[in-house]
């Protein structure tokens, strides 16, 4: 028999009954899970399990089968955006990002931890964790961003300054935070922002006259995009990396 191991999430403390446990982590249904145990397949802490109706948590040795039975610990993966993919779980017109993540398990409960938009290539990060998620995208943590950024027409050498002091965008009555620009050539830039508003790092440039042909993230926080990922292409986090944004 092959075992579907679930995404759902138990908390080491919370007890639930013995047939619904194999029925969230094993995929069996709860009529199998129920059959499974009375057949005496089920062991718990190596003994036989009769009683479908046993309280049981993750942190004991369940098995159905020989193969050990428990809630898959939260998930992070970095990736490598292409153009023309939008961050979102589903669109009806334009090919997504949790789409690229069709070869593992339960997509629908991964999300993108900070979006980029279809025109905009580089670091995404994809997680089933809520709380981790929101430690890197909400505005108060101020984690920063880094972009690779190029320009139309030459960019002025007082944009450094400019940049510094925050950008009045369009339609707003509250400069930007504080960034930092580190001007490469003429037409490229590396820019590093503190906050994520709608279509920050173009509506910045536009607002001192310039134009952005091409962007790139390349880094979040600390966490740099991997150069041996090609577009579109992901891999799962080290846990040195988690920790560097939690």
């Amino acid at each position: 028999m092959d075992f579907l191991f679930s995404s759902q999430y138990l908390h080491d403390n919370t007890f639930m009954r013995l047939d619904k446990y194999l029925s969230n982590y094993s995929g069996l249904s709860r009529k199998e899970a129920k059959l499974a145990i009375k057949q005496g397949d089920v062991l718990v802490d190596s003994h036989a399990a009769r009683d479908p109706q046993q309280d049981v948590n993750p942190q004991q040795d369940i098995r159905l089968g020989g193969l050990p039975i428990a809630p898959r610990g939260p998930r992070y993966f970095m990736l490598n955006k292409p153009l023309g993919c939008v961050c979102a779980n589903s669109d009806p017109q334009h090919p997504t990002v949790i789409g690229l993540f069709n070869e593992e398990d339960d997509v629908t409960q991964l999300h993108v931890a900070g979006r980029l938009d279809m025109d905009t290539t580089g670091l995404v990060l994809v997680t089933d964790d809520g709380q981790w998620s929101h430690r890197i995208t909400a505005p108060k943590h101020k984690m920063p961003k880094r972009y690779q950024v190029t320009l139309q027409h030459p960019i002025s050498a007082q944009a450094e300054a400019q940049f510094a002091d925050g950008i009045l965008l369009r339609n707003e009555h509250k400069r930007t935070r504080p960034a930092q620009l580190h001007i490469t050539d003429e037409h490229h830039v590396e820019l590093v922002i503190y906050e994520g508003r709608y279509h920050q790092v173009k509506r910045m440039f536009a607002a001192i006259g310039n134009h952005v042909l091409a962007l790139h993230r390349c880094a979040i926080g600390s966490l740099q995009l991997d150069p041996q990922l090609a577009a579109g292409a992901y891999r799962p986090l080290t846990t040195e990396e988690i920790e560097q944004l939690s």
